[in-house]
């Protein structure tokens, strides 16, 4: 799985805990990388997360990409994190304020069959299956 825009890493973090093989957490903030690697050791999940800056990252496709940013660097990196599913697998946007979810989804339902929007409080998550 992918983890893009890692932040604190706790999503690669709890994806391994929930079983994937490894996670690979990229984030345009070295202080995010140090607290992703910093939480997958106090997890004792270290071995299986391997962090990077997007210059250093080598682009492969994953079964699962999970990207909590906010709404408009989603739409901006649509190219860049769509490239990153392989087909059939699984992609989960968040950080998308309820009233943004139509802009967001308009651009990534070209290339996903996406799910209605999940929508607690004033935030939603869009997921879906790459075509």
């Amino acid at each position: 799985m992918i983890d893009f825009g890692c932040g604190s890493g706790i999503l690669a973090v709890a994806a391994i805990l929930l079983g994937a093989k490894e996670a690979h957490a990229i984030d345009i903030d070295a202080q995010a990388l140090t607290a992703t690697l910093d939480n997958a050791k106090k997890n004792n999940v270290g071995s299986k997360i391997k962090t990077y800056l997007p210059e250093d990252f080598s682009a492969f496709t994953a079964d699962i990409v999970l990207a909590n940013i906010l709404a408009k660097p989603l739409i901006e990196l649509s190219p860049t994190i769509s490239a990153l599913v392989r087909p059939q697998g699984e992609l989960v946007l968040s950080g998308i304020l309820k009233e943004q979810a139509d802009s967001v989804s308009c651009i990534y339902q070209e290339n996903f069959a996406l799910n209605a929007p999940t929508i607690q409080g004033d935030w939603c998550r869009l997921d879906g299956i790459k075509k």
